[in-house]
């Protein structure tokens, strides 16, 4: 039998370019959990600085204190966390996901598609590669908010069974990215999670959350706006696997390449 997977979503309010004060008010949600409750948690993308080119000012090195900070979580609630920063290596900036085990070890992800209507692309490079995670017996494919656009990307090939997006998602595009969460958990046929930032950064963007568990079917199980919140869910891997065996359509998808 395998066991469900424990999920918790932190959607939240982010302080404009200050790491202490974010991960100083992450952590105040985050120690009220207590340990063995969870196995996953998830961060939205850039939450210790929100959705900021300033990449001269606020990115950090691999191992620095945003880094350090998720070890000490991970270590002390025994569970994993993910979440994106701003990261600098050998002089570049990557919008990179950190996925950090419960025993510190991390695993990393560079956002593919930098997003050009706000020239993400002009102050970070693209990722390459995209990474499955095997944790707890589940495979976890986390990608990165604008990532959400582009399903060729997203696709299952490797017979994932969680879908995650991390993102800073501004309210005058939320039912795009409703249905599209949607979209990606019906054609993937996986539990597919959305987690966004809620309140006002200093661009003048609202953002409304709306982050979201949604089942291999295209069944809603969460979803919540406007407001912060800390959420636990389990997701059972029996009932999806018995879905897929049902309605074989992943066997039937297309192959093909990226380059």
């Amino acid at each position: 039998m395998k066991l469900p997977l424990k999920i918790t979503l932190l959607q939240s309010e982010l302080h404009w370019e200050d790491r202490t004060a974010n991960l100083h008010a992450f952590t105040k949600k985050i120690e009220k959990l207590e340990p063995g409750t969870t196995d996953l948690i998830i961060l939205p993308e850039m939450f210790t600085t929100g959705f900021s080119m300033n990449t001269s000012e606020l990115a950090e090195p691999m191992g620095g204190p945003t880094s350090q900070w998720m070890q000490k979580i991970a270590q002390e609630k025994q569970t994993a966390i993910c979440g994106s920063v701003i990261i600098n290596e050998n002089g570049v900036a990557y919008n990179r996901l950190l996925w950090v085990f419960p025993d510190a070890r991390i695993l990393t992800y560079d956002k593919r598609h930098c997003f050009t209507l706000a020239g993400e692309q002009e102050h970070f490079e693209a990722g390459t590669q995209r990474l499955i995670v095997d944790y707890k017996g589940w495979k976890i494919c986390p990608l990165i908010c604008y990532d959400l656009r582009f399903p060729v990307w997203s696709r299952n090939t490797e017979a994932y069974d969680l879908l995650l997006y991390v993102a800073n998602w501004p309210n005058r595009r939320s039912q795009a990215w409703k249905s599209l969460l949607l979209a990606r958990a019906i054609e993937n046929q996986s539990y597919t999670i959305g987690v966004n930032r809620v309140g006002l950064d200093e661009n003048g963007l609202e953002y409304s959350g709306d982050s979201a568990v949604i089942d291999f079917g295209g069944k809603v199980l969460y979803q919540v706006s406007e407001v912060e919140d800390v959420f636990t869910i389990a997701l059972d891997l029996e009932k999806q696997e018995s879905f897929r065996k049902k309605l074989t359509f992943l066997a039937d998808q297309d192959a093909f390449t990226i380059n």
